[in-house]
C-alpha cells in the first residue's frame, strides 16, 4: 500500500497557529516556504505519521490532532524513519532525517495534559530539505533508506 501525504500544516511564526495548506514549496537548504523554520540551518521540515498519532491517541485515551503536534507533514500510515541520514522522498522532494522529533511540553498545553507522554517515541522526525519542489496532500511517499529504526 502506497504511503501518501495526509495533511500539511505550516505556521508563519514560532507560536502562531498552524494552518492547513494543500501544497507547499520546499526549498533545498532552506525548508518550507512560508513556514517559521524556513531559512533555519537544519530544522527545515518535521514529518509524522497518522498511524503513530493513532497509537498516541490510544495511549492517551483521546484524539491527537495532527495540526496540534506542530509537525508540518503528516503521512497517512507507516512509521517515519528517525535515524539521522535516512531519506524520505515526497514526489520530487528529497528529505534527510536530522533527528527524532521529540514531543515538547507545549503539547500538554495545547492538546491536553498527558499528550506529550503519549507521544513519546511517536513524534516523527526533523528533516532537512535536499531537493527543491512542491509537496502536496495526496503525494506518494517513498522511504528508500529506512532501516530497522523506521
Amino acid at each position: 500500500m502506497t504511503i501518501r501525504v495526509e495533511s500539511l500544516h505550516i505556521a508563519d511564526a514560532r507560536r502562531a497557529p498552524m494552518r492547513a495548506v494543500d501544497r507547499v514549496e520546499a526549498e533545498a537548504g532552506a525548508g518550507l516556504v512560508g513556514d517559521r523554520y524556513h531559512g533555519t540551518r537544519h530544522r527545515h521540515v518535521s514529518v509524522q505519521s497518522r498511524q503513530q498519532l493513532d497509537e498516541a491517541a490510544r495511549r492517551w485515551g483521546a484524539p491527537v490532532p495532527a495540526e496540534l503536534t506542530r509537525r508540518a507533514v503528516t503521512l497517512d500510515h507507516g512509521a517515519v524513519p528517525t535515524r539521522p541520514g535516512d531519506r524520505i522522498v515526497i514526489g520530487d522532494v528529497e528529505l534527510e532525517v536530522v533527528r527524532k522529533a521529540a514531543p515538547c511540553r507545549v503539547m500538554d498545553q495545547v492538546i491536553g495534559d498527558g499528550a506529550r507522554r503519549a507521544m513519546h517515541d511517536l513524534g516523527g522526525a526533523v528533516c532537512r530539505v535536499l531537493t527543491s519542489g512542491t509537496i502536496g496532500v495526496g503525494d506518494a511517499v517513498d522511504l528508500p533508506d529506512a532501516g530497522p529504526s523506521a
